[in-house]
């Protein structure tokens, strides 16, 4: 694969970022993409390792050694067919993706890997450029109806999948736009939005219906799709919010990051929010509760608000600088790392714990009492008080909203509150329901939503026709 002495003879080379200065000021994406001489180059150096762990560490199973060599060799248009072979949406992968492969790569043994992620990126990319990606109409139809609700990477994925073989696929989704969080809570500085648009134009020509402002078990019950349908699909994520129930959490100018975000993207998008109900960061001290990359998207988007400070709160001790590889790889590590809306100005607070909220006297936030944390529990004498006027609260999500269409169903749930199915069958307790994506696994990435609805329309397909051609 590659070039047999390329790892030796080709340093590592990444994608740069725009200045700071300059990113801040608009919502389009700053990563400046490779030339292709750069891109043949890190082709090159994808080792003939004989075992590729990379494998390992892509939950969508992406050819990586294949596609990397013919992007060495300059056969572009084959790197693209071998990509799609594994994943519907690389161009969101390849900008939203925190690279596990990269982590699995043999070469970053001497943290030297393959730039994998950028390799896929460009790929895709050049393939929009070209006009290499069209609608793939099937050649038959098999008078199968299938109801997909949620139209995430997992409902997208699975939608499509299922449409290539013939069935009939109709995406329901509560919001005005297609997407899912892909579309309300990733900003568009990371991956701005005409990338769904023609990823949905591209599925509306391969036969997949959409239905917008449709929320199932408000506006139409999932009980009425089950008489419509010959199988029903539920992707629709996991969107209870973790809360951090202290003294004053009821005070004005606390939120939950998603409402934050999803508003912002509305807004990006060219949607009127109420100024009744609009929140911005413009000229407030800004306290972010949790370190993922949720957190790390409220701060990007704090930053370009015009905030006039970014505070982030991490509950978990601050990682070490390097980790030890030989306890490590090729699995994820535990490592200080700094995400690009970090780098863009936020101060970082690490073993903190919420004591309460502040409350200036007439019913607003104005800060909040920290205390440090030693293994766990609280250091004596060391509380101290951070000044807030908006607190984001980013510490994940428990599990799917379960009002609604879940408790309609009376679908089985597994211990944390997640859509019980197994990742073979993806057969929910209910007959001819299927469950992928955060739904079921809990709130992961987007890649394992994108490997959960390819793998649930092969068990959709299977158990519509008795047999499947479509890859696990």
């Amino acid at each position: 694969m590659g070039k047999v002495t390329g790892f030796l003879e080709i340093g590592r080379t990444d994608r740069s970022y725009e200045k700071v200065a300059e990113r801040t000021k608009t919502w389009r994406e700053f990563v400046k993409p490779l030339p292709d001489k750069d891109l043949q180059g890190q082709g090159a150096r994808c080792m003939d390792c004989g075992i590729p762990f990379c494998h390992t560490g892509c939950p969508v199973n992406n050819l990586i050694p294949d596609w990397n060599h013919l992007v060495f060799k300059g056969q572009w248009k084959e790197a693209l067919d071998t990509l799609h072979s594994t994943n519907n949406f690389p161009e969101f992968t390849g900008r939203i993706c925190p690279a596990p492969c990269e982590t699995a790569c043999t070469l970053n043994i001497n943290d030297d890997s393959v730039t994998i992620k950028t390799i896929e990126c460009s790929i895709v990319d050049k393939g929009w450029e070209n006009g290499w990606i069209g609608p793939q109409i099937p050649e038959r139809k098999t008078g199968k109806k299938i109801a997909v609700v949620g139209s995430g990477p997992a409902g997208m994925a699975a939608a499509q999948q299922l449409a290539r073989v013939g069935h009939d696929v109709t995406v329901f989704e509560k919001e005005t736009r297609i997407g899912g969080l892909l579309r309300y809570g990733i900003p568009d500085f990371k991956m701005e939005k005409y990338m769904i648009d023609r990823r949905v134009a591209q599925m509306a020509a391969e036969g997949v219906t959409f239905k917008p402002n449709c929320n199932v078990g408000v506006d139409i019950t999932p009980q009425d799709l089950l008489k419509s349908f010959d199988a029903l699909l539920l992707s629709g994520g996991a969107e209870s919010p973790r809360d951090l129930p202290v003294p004053g959490r009821d005070l004005k100018g606390i939120c939950y990051a998603m409402d934050f975000l999803t508003q912002n993207n509305k807004r990006v998008a060219g949607d009127q929010i109420p100024d009744s109900i609009s929140v911005t960061a413009k000229g407030k001290h800004v306290v972010v509760i949790g370190g993922g990359d949720t957190g790390s998207d409220c701060i990007g988007t704090s930053t370009r608000h015009g905030a006039a400070s970014v505070t982030q709160l991490e509950i978990m001790p601050r990682p070490p600088d390097h980790e030890n590889k030989d306890l490590t790889w090729p699995y994820w590590p535990l490592k200080y790392r700094t995400s690009s809306s970090q780098e863009e100005g936020c101060e970082r607070e690490f073993s903190a714990a919420t004591k309460r909220f502040i409350d200036d006297g007439k019913g607003n936030v104005s800060g909040l009492e920290i205390v440090r944390l030693d293994n766990g529990k609280e250091v004596p004498g060391s509380a101290f008080i951070v000044k807030a006027d908006l607190i984001l609260l980013a510490m994940g999500f428990v599990s799917p909203v379960q009002k609604g269409m879940l408790e309609q169903l009376a679908v089985k749930l597994d211990a944390r509150g997640n859509v019980l199915a197994d990742t073979k069958k993806y057969q929910t307790s209910l007959a001819r329901v299927f469950t992928a994506g955060d739904m079921r696994r809990g709130q992961s990435l987007v890649v394992w939503a994108i490997r959960e609805g390819r793998q649930a329309a092969r068990a959709v397909d299977e158990f519509l026709m008795g047999a499947s051609d479509l890859p696990r």
